[in-house]
């Protein structure tokens, strides 16, 4: 659930969590895979703010599928520690996202990881890429305009993003 205001100039904080005993691995730390559990956490609660989130399926006929991810291991986060996801929005088009995430200490603040992700609009009765409706394409330009000034993030761009045609 978002807790900042969804046009506000600044990265939104779209999930607050603690880790559960299911995330550990063997090393005693949250094990790789588990990151992308989390960031997928803050990305549909980001899609459920902008009206495509999990219900949107049965109500719109639409969802979205990831495209590409990078994710990057900072620093542990272990059993019981509380963490939050913030989101930006880097860009998008008429039916691509290009987010980014941070897991963070939920009381420390020290980052942990990142990731970086397209995620594709789909018509689900063609399985095929769809244009944004009308409302959602207007909400997620607002949230790209209220994005645009921030800074991109170190290590955004890592062989993802959005292909334009010339």
């Amino acid at each position: 659930m978002i807790s900042t205001d969804l046009f506000a100039p600044e990265m939104l904080e779209s999930y607050r969590g603690v880790v559960p005993k299911e995330w550990i691995d063997f090393n005693g730390h949250v094990n790789v895979g588990y990151y992308v559990v989390g960031f997928d956490l803050g990305s549909v609660a980001f899609l459920d703010a902008v009206g495509m989130g999990t219900s949107y399926p049965e109500r719109r006929g639409f969802s979205t599928f990831a495209l590409e991810m990078h994710v990057t291991y900072d620093r542990e986060i272990h059993l019981n520690d509380p963490f939050v996801i913030h989101t930006q929005v880097l860009d998008c088009d008429h039916k691509r996202i290009h987010m980014y995430h941070e897991l963070r200490h939920g009381t420390e603040g020290w980052l942990s990881a990142t990731n970086e992700i397209i995620t594709m609009h789909i018509d689900m009765d063609k399985r095929r890429s769809a244009a944004f409706p009308d409302d959602i394409q207007k909400t997620l330009d607002l949230i790209c305009d209220a994005h645009k000034d921030l800074p991109v993030p170190i290590g955004v761009g890592r062989k993802i993003g959005i292909r334009r045609a010339e």
